[in-house]
């Protein structure tokens, strides 16, 4: 008998992070139980696709990096679209479905895949899907997993078409959707998950109230409430296991201390670090001067990564839980599995052969990266307890979407935080290697001009802080900056106190230059040009204006652009970063504008936010002067800059320009909107932020 061939489709990712990755593999092994056949690529394989050729369904999972650009592995497959020898119908036999993700805390939201589409679109190809956009800003999984339920019926709706060679050109509308307007069809079968767990926890919850007045319990991280308490839940697909991992004996004492790509990288030493916040400041900022006389160069706007490891109390404590704690030098083997059944499987690249357990811990995996509902699902199968069993269900749920925004992703638990919290959950080795990310550098601005400061690199940061929470009973670091100001401390210089010829030497860190195409001040000197830059947001600018300075006395003649400057930060006497060099480019004119404000100094009219004397914020001070700014921008065909924090001051920020570009100009809503995005094409409203 003839076997029967499954129908077929095209899964094609790209990925900067792993996330779109990770879901376009998810589709690719659900794939076989809707009874299809999926063929899995990168987009950068482009000997494994052809869509020239292509006539079966194809799926994009894309994501956005930087300021709108493609992930690194799609950048050739969206300059190749882009020709414009390709003529209307080029795509005219493709049929396609796009999800694209994004973060609204960023400009130019889930920008790749819309140009994809866009693209595809004016080439002839047809939409079978509607476009999911999704936004990590609020949680993916609200607009991807109802896109994900939705997907199965239309990709087996199109081969149908194809198949009756009836398909019909009815494209559906793009479609956002959203927390309110997301409720799909329940494609997945429910998974029971509630009578023997919830028993259990009514037990554990009952022992010992006899005589005890009933007290109603709340949510936490690690117990629900009704309704969810008492749901059937439809939970994900287990992901297979792909990677057979054994420990052997061996020889580690010439194992590499640096990251794995060190080779690759400028190992510089530490020459200086200073304090520069002052009293009992919210924050801690500190200046760190990097000596790179002979290994790099640099312009002002240029960032850096800093590669750091983990911290080794969370390593040491992730031995034990994982029971290795006696064989942290041992060497560890990694293979496929000859049985998986995972689509495009691959040993993870950024791990190197023959590492230590130690070094796989401490320089390879992300431990601290917020576990994906994925990793949670495969938790549950090394989860002895059954209440613990049953929450985590929940949590990797689709019913359970606001508990895993809540206790999970919102508060930024790590995988560590979370065994703590599930003490009966013992995960192998492999499962962190399957699902824990690659460990990434943090990235920098410079905030010095080597004409300045010749083979030197200069950089600042806040030392951050996350709060305690359901998850984490005791607050913790960031990792980065954290690590930094442990090597920095013995010989750290703080505010008002002068440097000292006995402190003990600094050390070297490994880092690797991110040259910018575009954050930089204008080529021509006389084109004006605005800052927006709050607490460490000030940072590139200090480089912009030490070459403006340097510029000016070695062409007195020449004629300069004016450049303001809006700082901000919280108390004039605590956290006013750079003020003496600041007041100096003032004096020396290369700074024509100095707007600052102290958003909790004590101020006359406590009652007003935005008072004319006394402005809180970066915006109001944008908001007093708008007259000059606007006509900097719209009538000097000038440059705006905004530096620092995406989710708040940067949005504010941009509204602020919207009410001025309306005031200013008289116009619309829509016609602000339109003024401001040809600016970010024109490459004239830039931001360097973060979230």
């Amino acid at each position: 008998m003839p076997c029967d061939v499954k129908p077929r489709f095209v899964i094609l990712y790209g990925s900067q992070k792993g996330q779109a990755q990770s879901i376009a593999e998810g589709i690719a092994e659900e794939a076989e139980e809707h009874g299809l056949v999926a063929d899995l690529s990168c987009l950068s394989q482009n000997d494994m696709y052809n869509l020239e050729k292509e006539h079966a369904p194809v799926v994009f999972i894309v994501s956005t990096t930087g300021e709108g650009e493609p992930p690194d592995n799609a950048l050739r497959f969206v300059r190749s679209i882009k020709k414009k020898t390709l003529s209307n119908d080029h795509y005219k036999h493709l049929s396609y479905a796009l999800l694209a993700l994004g973060d609204t805390n960023y400009a130019n939201f889930c920008n790749c895949g819309k140009t994809i589409e866009n693209r595809l679109k004016q080439l002839g190809a047809k939409q079978f899907y509607a476009t999911g956009y999704a936004d990590d800003g609020i949680g993916l999984e609200l607009v991807v997993d109802p896109w994900l339920e939705g997907l199965w019926a239309a990709i087996k709706g199109t081969l149908s078409n194809m198949a009756s060679d009836n398909a019909s050109d009815s494209a559906k509308p793009d479609v956002q959707f959203n927390l309110l307007t997301s409720a799909a069809s329940d494609l997945r079968p429910a998974i029971s998950a509630e009578s023997p767990d919830l028993a259990s926890q009514s037990h554990n919850a009952a022992n010992g109230d006899a005589g005890v007045p009933h007290v109603e319990l709340a949510a936490s991280l690690t117990r629900s409430v009704p309704p969810l308490s008492e749901s059937t839940l439809n939970v994900p697909v287990l992901p297979p296991p792909y990677l057979d991992i054994s420990l052997q004996e061996g020889d580690t004492s010439e194992q590499m201390t640096g990251p794995p790509n060190k080779d690759s990288l400028h190992e510089v030493p530490i020459s200086k670090a200073v304090q520069l916040t002052r009293g009992d400041s919210v924050k801690t900022a500190l200046l760190l001067e990097l000596d790179i006389s002979v290994s790099m160069a640099y312009q002002p706007g240029d960032s850096f990564d800093v590669f750091c490891p983990n911290r080794p109390a969370e390593v040491d404590e992730l031995l034990c839980r994982l029971g290795h704690q006696n064989q942290r030098n041992h060497q560890v083997i990694i293979s496929l599995r000859k049985d998986t059944k995972k689509k495009g499987a691959v040993v993870p690249p950024h791990i190197p052969e023959k590492v230590s357990l130690l070094f796989l811990l401490s320089w390879c995996l992300e431990i601290r990266s917020v576990p994906k509902k994925a990793f949670l699902r495969a938790l549950v199968e090394h989860t002895a307890d059954g209440a613990q069993r049953r929450r985590l269900q929940e949590l990797c749920s689709k019913q359970g979407a606001a508990d895993y925004n809540l206790y999970v992703r919102d508060a930024g638990l790590g995988v560590l935080e979370l065994l703590r919290a599930f003490p009966s959950c013992s995960p192998p080795l492999g499962l962190l290697v399957e699902h824990l990310p690659r460990l990434q550098p943090r990235p920098y601005s410079a905030a010095s001009s080597c004409l300045r400061h010749p083979g030197k690199l200069r950089f600042v940061f806040s030392v951050v802080n996350f709060p305690a929470c359901s998850g984490r009973p005791a607050g913790r670091r960031g990792l980065c900056t954290g690590w930094l100001f442990d090597l920095i401390n013995p010989g750290l210089v703080f505010p008002g106190k002068a440097e000292s010829s006995g402190c003990p030497a600094l050390p070297k860190i490994h880092v690797r230059l991110r040259p910018s195409s575009s954050f930089r001040p204008p080529s021509d000197p006389s084109v004006p040009f605005i800052m927006v830059g709050p607490g460490t947001g000030v940072a590139p600018f200090i480089g912009f204006l030490q070459q403006r300075e340097n510029e000016r006395q070695n062409n007195p003649k020449a004629a300069f652009g004016e450049t303001w400057l809006f700082f901000g930060c919280r108390h004039k006497d605590g956290d006013y970063l750079f003020r003496e060099e600041l007041e100096g480019f003032v004096s020396s004119g290369a700074l024509s504008q100095l707007k600052v404000c102290f958003s909790r100094d004590p101020r006359e009219d406590e009652e007003s936010v935005t008072s004319a004397a006394q402005p809180r914020y970066v915006q109001h001070n944008l908001l007093l002067h708008r007259r000059h700014v606007t006509d900097i921008l719209l009538r000097q065909n000038g440059y705006l800059y905004v530096c620092g924090d995406a989710k708040n001051m940067a949005k504010d920020v941009n509204e602020t320009l919207m009410e001025m570009i309306k005031t200013e100009l008289e116009v619309d809503q829509l016609d602000a909107m339109k003024t401001l995005a040809g600016l970010r094409e024109e490459k004239r409203y830039l931001q360097d932020i973060w979230g």
